[in-house]
């Protein structure tokens, strides 16, 4: 009986989903995992596997080095899939996860993927410092019914805007302290769950829209390329081949909403049926299955490490994924 193809896209992870320790598995067991650790040290002149290894979280949580940190472990675990033989047919990323799909689809070379990121980074903290804000997580609202509270806030009551749509009913808002608390007030009132997010800066909203112009100066001094494997964009949530429409999304990026539910919909809409999470923890799988349903038949693997690298492999070995015949290097 022949065996169908199936088709995959990887899902890189942003800020979120660390954890002190992430990767521990594949730098103990990959010269080529250190090496690429070693690369991100040197272009970040941060001490990233301490920090990665053991902390302070205080310390790894800021901008500046959680940016470089997360995107080195997901560079780490995407390579370890790659010299497996692994290939995706889509690739995406949330949010700061983008930078890592800019990668894996060809666009950066790793070297300039980490200068993205810790540039991204330091702009980044720098809004932060200077247009203190925070993002709450809205549960049990529907994207319509947020976006209708927060066209009702009366006018000057501070800066909030929807910065994520993960699923059906899990909303992010981000903005000043004044518009989360007035809008968080409201929001609760129509029996929503509002949790306050670990973080001091307000993504994907306007108060970090003073880094778009020195971002987009730096991306022009990288190499983009046209991507060898589709990349579907938070910013529209499709696809994009030219290099200086792609400068300008991930300019737009910084400040302009992650639309998740639509991209994994598209996704299904173009027949991916396997999806795997590539980088710490499995909150893209948990928001992935609660985006498709409990009747949904497609397939989700999660890789961080050699035991979750096998349990993928395997997988996908069960369910008649091709996997290429030879194993190319990481450029």
């Amino acid at each position: 009986m022949t065996q169908t193809k199936r088709k995959i896209a990887f899902m890189f992870p942003g800020q979120g989903s660390q954890f002190l320790g992430m990767g521990a598995g594949l730098l103990e067991a990959s010269g080529e995992a250190r090496a690429l650790l070693a690369r991100a040290e040197e272009a970040t002149g941060l001490p990233l596997g301490r920090l990665i290894a053991a902390g302070p979280m205080e310390e790894l949580t800021r901008a500046q080095a959680l940016q470089p940190a997360i995107t080195v472990v997901n560079l780490i675990c995407w390579q370890a899939l790659w010299q497996a033989g692994v290939r995706p047919d889509y690739v995406i990323g949330h949010s700061l996860g983008e930078c890592s799909a800019l990668c894996a689809a060809g666009i950066l070379s790793v070297a300039d993927t980490l200068a993205l990121v810790a540039a991204r980074g330091r702009l980044m903290g720098r809004e932060g410092e200077s247009h203190p804000g925070g993002m709450r997580a809205v549960l049990g609202l529907t994207l319509e019914e947020v976006e209708a509270e927060l066209a009702g806030l009366p006018a000057g009551s501070g800066t909030v805007v929807v910065a994520n749509h993960n699923t059906l009913q899990q909303i992010v808002v981000s903005g000043d302290l004044p518009g989360l608390d007035g809008v968080s007030a409201a929001l609760s009132g129509r029996g929503a769950k509002v949790i306050p997010l670990n973080v001091s800066i307000a993504n994907h909203s306007p108060l970090v829209a003073g880094a778009v112009s020195d971002f987009s100066a730096i991306m022009a001094n990288l190499n983009f390329q046209p991507p060898t494997v589709p990349l579907l964009f938070n910013v529209r949530a499709a696809e994009e081949r030219d290099p200086i429409a792609i400068r300008d999304l991930m300019a737009r990026h910084l400040c302009s909403r992650v639309r998740w539910v639509d991209t994994l919909q598209a996704l299904v809409n173009a027949g991916v049926d396997t999806f795997i999470e590539v980088g710490p923890k499995t909150v893209l799988s948990g928001i992935l299955k609660k985006v498709l349903g409990r009747e949904a038949k497609q397939a989700c693997y999660q890789v961080e490490d050699p035991v979750t690298l096998e349990a993928c492999l395997q997988g996908l070995e069960r369910t008649g994924t091709d996997r290429a015949s030879r194993v190319d290097g990481v450029d």
